[in-house]
């Protein structure tokens, strides 16, 4: 699971994270229905943007949402899922993603990668991904050529730059990438009016995938001697930060000329969400929800000094599960890795808990954002602190 808008459900609600999982379950469904189960792998964060973009530019309609089955990711629970246009166009896109990161680590030559047979057989991988993606989009309008096209032309670029090389020649591909699919979001929501912003707010997203990424491989890049923009082009981390918050600040004011029928998921993770990727990629974040020293400013923090401390638990659930049917979703949770590294329900309890290993991104619990998971939008008057 890749992505670098990774929301924190402690923040998102109960509304919104309903909505949240409901568009990252429907692209796995997506990818399975149309490319069978190998292609579920390929299911990102960034890429359910897509389908949450499009589905905000249309009014909800039942047949919006269909009731999938059990999964060891919901703890074997059904649930929700978005299903239409939207998820299929973030498939097709999040197959070529997938290809381009695959062919990425194929020329760096990382882990198994740096063997021959096991690079020839990722790349055939890659390839199949490409036709796969181009089906689909072709199926919805959308010509995928644009993306592999950037995955191609980044290559050259970075074979050319070097030391005084623009960053933003090296991010350019990835931007126009993007650009493309939130561009054509507005065109499955018969919104054509909103293409030219949402463009604007893609090439942005683009740009802070590429920074983000890079920032955060820089010192393990340096360890494996892998190429990395910031280094090739001798950017200093505060090129990159500056960089980062003016695309920040552009994504914010391009989504304020597009017209949505209901913005609040993707003010939440477009304006709030990606913010806190930005302070968590360049260190500048803490999580009040993870055990640690108080930090002032934060009330609810463990051992600080508002009502309560840290928030309470949730009250057990009734419905436990037998002995077999709970090791059962046990190992699924296991195999899946939900149980070391998310958020997932006890096997035989029900009760919601954190995975060993889990690290939540999701700053203060007073945030301004929990506002916009209450059914108001900063971007209309909010009083919820937000400046966007």
């Amino acid at each position: 699971m890749f992505g670098i808008v990774r929301p924190c459900t402690h923040r998102l609600g109960d509304a919104l994270r309903t909505e949240w999982m409901a568009h990252l379950c429907g692209l796995c469904l997506a990818l399975r229905a149309d490319h069978g189960q190998f292609a579920r792998i390929v299911t990102n964060y960034d890429g359910l943007i897509v389908s949450v973009l499009t589905e905000a530019q249309t009014a909800r309609t039942p047949q919006g949402r269909r009731t999938a089955g059990p999964c060891p990711l919901r703890a074997m629970r059904t649930a929700p899922v978005a299903r239409g246009e939207g998820a299929k166009l973030a498939a097709a896109v999040s197959l070529v993603l997938a290809s381009a990161k695959v062919r990425d680590h194929v020329a760096d030559g990382d882990g198994m990668l740096a063997r021959r047979p096991v690079a020839a057989a990722a790349r055939r991988v890659a390839a199949g991904w490409d036709r796969a993606g181009a089906r689909s989009g072709a199926a919805l309008g959308f010509d995928t050529a644009v993306l592999v096209d950037a995955v191609d032309r980044q290559t050259g670029i970075e074979a050319l730059a070097g030391p005084g090389t623009p960053l933003l020649t090296v991010t350019e591909p990835t931007e126009t990438a993007t650009a493309a699919a939130f561009a054509h979001t507005a065109v499955l929501a018969g919104r054509p009016e909103n293409a030219a912003p949402l463009a604007e707010a893609g090439r942005l997203f683009g740009r802070l995938a590429h920074l983000l990424d890079a920032v955060e491989d820089q010192t393990a890049d340096a360890a494996a001697g892998a190429w990395n923009p910031l280094t090739a082009t001798g950017t200093p981390l505060t090129e990159a930060r500056r960089l980062a918050d003016d695309a920040l600040h552009g994504i914010r004011l391009a989504l304020r000329d597009a017209d949505f029928a209901d913005d609040r998921l993707v003010h939440v993770l477009l304006a709030h969400e990606l913010r806190t990727s930005v302070d968590r990629a360049f260190g500048s974040t803490t999580c009040s929800h993870q055990p640690g020293p108080y930090t002032p400013g934060n009330p609810y923090a463990p051992g600080g000094p508002g009502p309560g401390g840290p928030l309470p638990p949730e009250p057990p659930r009734r419905d436990r599960r037998g002995l077999i049917a709970g090791c059962l979703v046990w190992a699924g949770l296991a195999c899946t890795c939900q149980m070391c590294c998310g958020t997932h329900e006890d096997p035989w309890s029900g009760e919601r808990k954190e995975g060993l290993c889990s690290s939540c991104d999701c700053g203060s619990c007073c945030d301004c954002c929990s506002c916009c998971s209450d059914g108001c939008s900063c971007c209309e008057g909010c009083d919820c602190g937000c400046d966007c």
